[in-house]
């Protein structure tokens, strides 16, 4: 059985998650509730993968640990706002589940290797 490498390939990863977040974004419809729900989203979810990459190319410990923590409290961010998302979208439940579940996934792969890099 073929491993699925993109998925243990964190780069990629987090980058599929911050497209299929703005894929997901463009179909809520634009109001005064959802409007600031769908800035803050897209900002928290691409931000995860910007920060993984600039961990991967830390120049040091402490700055690899820093922007891997950054990847993390921007995850637990991005939950946050899925959950606002689907109360203000009750018909989008299903689709911020999946969403939701991807983010704590990336949580908990983050937190697991902040706890695992102290210096």
């Amino acid at each position: 059985m073929p491993i699925d490498n993109k998925k243990y390939d964190l780069e990629e990863r987090t980058a599929k998650f911050g497209e299929d977040v703005i894929v997901f974004v463009k179909s809520i419809k634009v109001n005064e509730v959802n409007r600031p729900l769908i800035s803050q989203s897209v900002r928290s979810a691409t931000s995860i993968g910007a920060n993984y990459v600039e961990a991967d190319g830390g120049v040091s410990k402490k700055d690899f640990r820093n922007k891997i923590g950054i990847c993390k409290k921007e995850a637990k961010e991005t939950k946050h706002w899925l959950r606002m998302m689907s109360k203000a979208n009750p018909e989008k439940v299903e689709e911020c589940r999946k969403l939701w579940k991807e983010t704590h996934e990336l949580v908990l792969i983050f937190s697991k290797i902040y706890n695992n890099s102290k210096e």
